[in-house]
């Protein structure tokens, strides 16, 4: 028998939704509450690494997102010269097995679409304009209120809800999430027919200028600047800043430039990261994805950290018959150091780019492969 029988997940991301399809499978009753009063959020891309998908597929999911999005096994590196000259097109490390791609781009309401839709099927009661003000938790379980006052009682709670977490703020856990001084520019367009893989540009005005393409029809575009206050600027001065600094970037940037003509699909935020120290858990309430553990996707592994943060914790839980110290022992074991990992990389490249430093980013990139290839 699984260690659960009822659990409640705060948060409807890639973490929040792995731990309840894979427990709703099994059996277990599992409620979501989302604080977002709709399924579908905004968002541009996402990249999913080789890991990601190994995971997407134990949900069950693989299949939908191989044809939402777009699937490649190379990354390029171009210089921020006139031409845009490719320097170097890389093999990218198959860190989910030789039997799925290297890497997924695709759009993120996309995938947000399809986990929470498979969670709905695998029996998940799913509710939106959700979210948790109590916590009251004994040996054998914990007591929640909700913001309309209602009441529940789970036998574990998962608090997937993201970097700025309310669930870890109710147990009272202090956590210093720290900006690592750079901000990133996001859109979402056509793909010219040129763009196959993510290329990166390393270099001019901008820390970095990249894409990777999300579908047949759809690419993701960004640009990572020093970080600065951009709140005041209205939509069009958005875009008439992020086609601005793209003028330094040229190759297959000059047709992705002429296509940013729609200003509500630009966004900018800055990078931010924490680790939170072991255990991730007090008592029966557990902090995973984001909530735990947050980096600059500056190496791509942030889905793919919390998808592996959800698949194994219900791991656990089915294999365990109780909620003890060992179970937590065995979630530190296999999650701490890996994703901690991820994190120290993800910072690192940040700091090369900070300081000028002509960092070993190839040799970065493939020392991370190496660490998430073996499943979690």
């Amino acid at each position: 028998m699984p260690a659960v029988q009822n659990v409640l997940v705060v948060g409807g991301g890639a973490a929040g939704t792995a731990v309840a399809i894979r427990l709703a499978d099994a059996g277990v009753a599992v409620d979501l509450a989302e604080l977002k009063p709709e399924p579908m959020g905004v968002g541009s891309g996402i990249t999913l690494q080789g890991n990601a998908l190994r995971v997407l597929r134990q949900l069950g999911v693989w299949e939908q997102v191989q044809a939402a999005g777009y699937a490649f096994d190379s990354l390029g590196l171009r210089a921020p010269d006139p031409a845009g000259t490719l320097l170097v097109e890389m093999p990218d490390d198959r860190t989910g097995g030789p039997d799925l791609p290297a890497t997924v781009g695709m759009p993120r309401p996309e995938l947000a679409r399809i986990l929470l839709e498979r969670a709905a099927d695998a029996g998940v009661k799913v509710r939106f304009g959700r979210t948790v003000t109590g916590l009251e938790q004994d040996g054998d379980g914990v007591d929640v209120t909700f913001a309309d006052g209602s009441r529940g009682r789970y036998d574990l709670v998962v608090g997937a809800d993201g970097i700025r977490s309310s669930v870890r703020r109710l147990l009272g856990v202090e956590l210093d999430t720290k900006a690592v001084g750079m901000g990133i520019w996001r859109t979402f367009g056509p793909r010219p027919a040129g763009v196959t893989r993510t290329d990166l540009f390393y270099g001019g005005p901008s820390y970095i200028a990249g894409y990777c393409p999300t579908g047949e029809n759809s690419l993701y575009a960004y640009i990572v600047e020093p970080a600065q206050d951009r709140s005041t600027l209205s939509d069009e001065q958005r875009l008439s800043t992020m086609k601005q600094l793209a003028e330094a970037y040229h190759g297959p940037w000059d047709e992705i430039r002429e296509n940013l003509t729609d200003p509500s699909r630009v966004n900018y935020t800055w990078f931010e990261t924490h680790v939170l120290p072991a255990p991730w858990n007090r008592g029966r309430v557990v902090l995973i994805g984001d909530a735990a553990h947050s980096c600059p996707p500056t190496v791509a592994q942030g889905a793919a950290m919390a998808l592996e943060d959800g698949a194994v914790l219900a791991d656990l839980l089915l294999g365990g018959e109780r909620v003890d110290d060992e179970l937590w022992d065995a979630f530190t074991a296999r999650r701490f150091e890996r994703a901690s990992t991820v994190v120290e990389a993800s910072n690192q490249l940040c700091t090369w780019l900070l300081n000028n430093e002509r960092g070993d980013v190839p040799g970065l990139m493939h020392r991370v492969a190496q660490t998430v290839s073996s499943p979690a």
